[in-house]
């Protein structure tokens, strides 16, 4: 029987990813593509190559072209690797249809999220989610690298080195920064002891960025630059870096990174300027603004500006053809995720944290979907 202060099905978890090293099979990693979805993919996979093991397949979706979270799309490009332990990072918890297109693939799908759950959990083999019913793990708060971090603890046992351990916190210190996770309990520990330890890094790509910004102490414009989110082929840039070898290559990416999240800051203020001009006036009790313009990346930053100086709750997306795919903001003691899931039906997906989440959505339903939300956030005065 589990005991109280553990993760619920984080053992069962350690021990399947384990079993699959032994037995040689296929393993594919899937991850979020922001710095906590990469970073769990990093940990994890440096975790794998520690136990003699091999990954065959890294995989981020593009969520420009393809939404977040675990997409049909990026399952039918992994099909190929069918059957294979199949572990998704950072998202997962609400993708209910394309867990069960999985296994319908033939992937053994292990979820390990740490966004709120929602009506129900969807159909894997096993899902590691301190949020869940019945985890009696005391603190909730962790970013998903903290999870990956535990687990990794548990994969690795006695191999679980100073060195390794070092390499993983420092990690886990960024990506739980990044996140804007709470600084207590068990998070406190991942930062304050992954940033002594980024100080002392191997990791060529953090050297690089120290050597770059010429400070070891600059740890905010690391984090913004890891955070690009820049595609090629499926790969996410900030992972290509972390895992470089080469102080050189990594140089040359980190460079790239930095110059690239100074004119993404740049786009982010003129997209603010352009939603401020649009809601002049307005005196409705939401923020509700996309266009086909602006990049999907920008729209977590923009809505975290806009709510933040508004006090109300704000809905920013990227408006396709057909589809539109957004980022929610919401001011303190109010929940995003609760407020679309009174809206759910009108939604292909949604998920994420209270004060910060996102969602994806038919054209056809937007106006509808506005007037869902401005109904409930009424109810909550």
């Amino acid at each position: 029987m589990a005991g109280k202060r553990e993760i619920k099905n984080l053992k069962k978890a350690a021990e399947r990813i384990k079993k699959a090293v032994e037995k040689k099979e296929r393993i594919i990693l899937y991850g979020d593509s922001d710095l906590d979805g990469v970073a769990s993919v990093v940990i994890l996979k440096e975790t794998i190559q520690n136990l003699g093991g091999q990954v065959t397949a890294v995989f981020f979706p593009d969520r420009e072209n393809d939404g977040y979270g675990i997409t049909k799309k990026g399952l039918k490009d992994l099909e190929k690797f069918a059957p294979a332990l199949f572990v998704s990072m950072d998202l997962g918890i609400s993708n209910f249809e394309e867990a069960k297109m999985a296994k319908e693939m033939g992937f053994d799908l292990v979820i390990i999220d740490h966004h709120q759950i929602l009506d129900g959990l969807p159909d894997a083999s096993i899902i590691v989610d301190p949020k869940q019913d019945g985890d009696g793990y005391p603190f909730k708060g962790f970013a998903n690298a903290g999870i990956v971090f535990r687990l990794s603890q548990l994969i690795l046992g006695k191999n679980f080195s100073e060195s390794v351990r070092n390499s993983f916190l420092e990690l886990t210190a960024l990506a739980t920064i990044a996140d804007m996770m709470p600084v207590e309990e068990d998070n406190k520990g991942f930062i304050d002891e992954g940033l002594n330890a980024l100080r002392n890094t191997f990791r060529p790509a953090i050297n690089a960025f120290f050597e770059i910004l010429e400070s070891k102490s600059n740890i905010q414009k690391i984090i913004s630059a890891l955070n690009t989110c820049e595609m090629v082929d499926h790969v996410n840039e900030a992972y290509l870096l972390l895992t470089s070898p080469d102080i050189v290559e990594a140089k040359k990416i980190a460079a790239n990174l930095l110059q690239r999240d100074q004119e993404e800051k740049t786009r982010i203020k003129e997209i603010i300027r352009e939603v401020e001009g649009r809601i002049n006036n307005q005196s409705e009790n939401i923020i509700f603004e996309g266009d086909a313009l602006w990049r999907l990346v920008f729209a977590g930053a923009v809505a975290s500006n806009i709510c933040q100086k508004y006090q109300k709750p704000t809905f920013i997306f990227k408006k396709g053809e057909d589809e539109s795919c957004g980022s929610v903001r919401v001011p303190k003691d109010l929940n995003s995720v609760d407020a679309m899931a009174t809206c759910s039906s009108l939604l292909i997906t949604y998920g994420g944290h209270p004060p910060a989440s996102g969602f994806r959505i038919k054209n056809d339903n937007l106006e509808r979907f506005k007037n869902c939300l401005s109904e409930y956030f009424k109810k909550q005065k």
